[in-house]
């Protein structure tokens, strides 16, 4: 089973150049390498490349004709650290321009597509400017970091006609989509629960340190862009900017835009009607984080509720797993998590179904690239794994849950409106507060 912080640390031996000699024997990688000619290729630049955003940068390499030939980030550290690394991929690190803005990177002409991996409150600014720049973009998710963000991304998208593709790589992983398949047949009977949970034992908020000058090479002003102004402090600072919600919004945007979209997708993706959570800093009170480190949210729907279950520092989640989502039906439960899935029948039910564990057999991140570039190529955008739609979607919902716990108030969603029902939550927590000169385009 594969959870991130395997996937970060080994990520090096898994999508290096070992793997790019290897990866032409994958047939969705062969089949593409047909339609790539000598003046067929496509220069990407990459914005944000210290966590994730180094893994998306080493599977976009992976597939033919994919040049690299900028790489941004407002830490030099973590861009000398990426230089030298880029000969491990078979990349000439002098083919490669380093930039601290972004905004620079995207005035090259020369620059057909960007990956974002940056923060999560910088995704919507850059994706709207990289869109307006001309460039087609692939964004880690959560793609916003606010309700309003992800409309605004979702409007650009549709302006500028750009091929946008949201991070959430599980939706081009094969066992994924064979289990809402199943979901969908009918074959557990009528759902009436589906459960999605998240307890990571490896992610533990920072320790409480003092304020300090920022690490030298790093440019902490460019780091913060719009968000509030203030003073350095290491344990807000890279990986852990999750735990705060100027930055992120915890596990439930983490891995919870993951998690929940499968749920959401089994049951065809609608949209909740109320929303309410409780949780808090459980755990660990006395150290340095926002985010709840523990935290129940219930979503009412039409015909089912979806609860989502997030725990930090420990694994022992539901079913015995630390992730997954369970679709409770008359007739048996089908369990799904990034390790594959099974189906453990209901005693009760007369029409009895069962499913032995399927696993995992492919690598959803490099399929995820695969399939943003060959829609890059063709342009049928309706191809996307996870158009910006789709992730805006998934995003959205998150951040209801959020905003539910924030708040404290059960919250009904008007989706007419595509408003709480409540003024006063849609004015406080409906759009992220940009500091510092930065504004979100009107789109």
């Amino acid at each position: 089973m594969l959870n991130r912080r395997k996937f970060l640390s080994t990520g090096g031996a898994a999508l290096g150049s070992t793997v790019l000699l290897s990866a032409l024997d994958n047939p969705a990688y062969a089949l593409y390498e047909k339609t790539i000619g000598a003046n067929d290729r496509i220069n990407i630049g990459a914005i944000g490349i210290n966590g994730m955003g180094w893994a998306n940068v080493k599977a976009a390499l992976l597939v033919p004709g994919v040049t690299l030939v900028a790489l941004c980030d407002s830490d030099q550290n973590v861009l000398d650290k990426r230089m030298s690394e880029l000969k491990e991929l078979n990349v000439n690190p002098s083919k490669v321009k380093t930039y601290k803005d972004y905004r620079s990177l995207l005035d090259r002409k020369d620059i057909d597509a960007v990956i974002i991996g940056t923060p999560d409150h910088w995704h919507a600014l850059m994706m709207i400017h990289a869109v307006e720049a001309g460039k087609d973009v692939y964004v880690e998710k959560p793609v916003g970091n606010s309700i309003l963000e992800c409309r605004s991304m979702v409007a650009a998208q549709e302006k500028y006609n750009k091929v946008v593709q949201a991070g959430q790589w599980q939706r081009s992983q094969q066992h994924f989509k064979d289990a809402v398949d199943y979901v969908q047949s009918g074959k557990l009977g009528n759902i009436r629960t589906v459960k999605v949970w998240c307890y990571q034992g490896w992610m533990k908020p920072g320790p409480v340190v003092p304020d300090s000058a920022p690490p030298k090479g790093a440019d902490y002003d460019l780091w913060l862009g719009p968000a509030k102004k203030r003073p350095f402090n290491a344990s807000r600072y890279h990986f852990n900017f999750r735990w705060f919600w100027d930055y992120a919004g915890g596990l439930m945007t983490d891995w919870g835009v993951h998690l929940l979209d499968y749920g959401l997708l089994g049951m065809g993706s609608p949209v909740p009607k109320t929303i309410s959570a409780l949780g808090g800093r459980f755990a660990y009170p006395d150290l340095y984080e926002e985010t709840p480190d523990t935290l129940t949210t219930l979503y009412e729907f039409d015909k089912f509720n979806l609860v989502w279950d997030s725990a930090m520092g420990i694994d022992n989640g539901s079913y015995n797993r630390d992730h997954g989502i369970a679709y409770v039906g008359n007739n048996g439960t089908l369990i799904l998590n990034r390790g594959g899935w099974e189906v453990i029948e209901e005693k009760q039910s007369e029409q009895k179904v069962s499913v032995p564990f399927v696993k995992a057999a492919d690598n959803g991140l490099n399929n995820h690239m695969v399939n943003f570039f060959s829609c890059l190529r063709s342009r049928k955008k309706e191809e996307l794994a996870c158009s910006i739609q789709a992730g805006a979607h998934v995003a959205t919902v998150a951040q209801m849950g959020n905003i539910a716990f924030r708040s404290g108030e059960k919250l009904t969603w008007d989706e007419g409106s595509k408003l709480f029902t409540n003024k006063t939550i849609n004015e406080k927590y409906l759009m992220s507060e940009y500091h510092n000169g930065y504004t979100l385009p009107k789109v």
